[in-house]
């Protein structure tokens, strides 16, 4: 059986992002922010070999981003879903 997708709210520079993360084959993992109606949002996605790599990229570029606009460069778990 395949895994299923994985829900973690991520804080990034103030801001909760939930994130959802799936397998798309073996070895590859796709990432992406969800929108308040609970589907992906218009933000591209991030793959990596592994979810947690798949998270971590999206999570670094979501903190260059906000960093960007903010001026600050923190992020953290909050939970799963």
């Amino acid at each position: 059986m395949a895994p299923r997708p994985t829900r973690v709210i991520k804080h990034v520079n103030g801001r909760d992002y939930r994130i959802e993360v799936a397998p798309v084959d073996q070895a590859r993992w796709r990432a992406h922010v969800m929108a308040a109606h609970g589907g992906p949002a218009a933000l591209m996605p991030f793959y990596g070999a592994t979810a947690e790599s798949a998270v971590n990229a999206l999570v670094a570029w979501l903190t260059r981003a906000r960093a960007q606009n903010s001026g600050g460069t923190t992020s953290t778990t909050k939970g799963v879903a």
